[in-house]
């Protein structure tokens, strides 16, 4: 059975769609490094191997340079928070991070990462 048009305009289908290209954004931010993105030198997390013989003090310094990173450059989402997630390999460094989407006051985007000792962020 088709649907009208006033049907079709009211539902929302974008949201696993943007949450999907949230997630696709964030592999590619988090994954480059200052300096890596010639037209925007600060695009990117700063080079964790600088501070990596500083834990487990570093890890705040972490937490708040992800924060920082995707409130600048990911502007879908909003009120990011970013936690430590102990893990038992001493070379793994897990955060989650929890924000919500800018164009919806209730979706609640919930994410995982992991970076291992080659430095690369996998986003669950």
């Amino acid at each position: 059975m088709s649907r009208g048009l006033l049907s079709r305009l009211g539902k929302d289908d974008r949201k696993p769609d943007t949450v999907a290209s949230v997630v696709a954004h964030l592999r590619d931010l988090l994954n480059s490094r200052h300096g890596d993105a010639v037209t925007v030198p600060e695009y990117g997390l700063m080079d964790f191997s600088d501070v990596c013989h500083n834990f487990p003090e570093a890890i705040t310094y972490l937490q708040q340079s992800i924060r920082q990173t995707i409130m600048t450059y990911e502007p879908r989402l909003k009120n990011v928070s970013v936690r430590y997630v102990p893990d038992e390999d001493p070379l793994v460094r897990r955060f989650e991070i929890v924000a919500r989407l800018a164009d919806d006051r209730r979706s609640i985007v919930r994410l995982k990462t992991r970076c291992g000792p080659e430095g690369r962020f996998s986003i669950h």
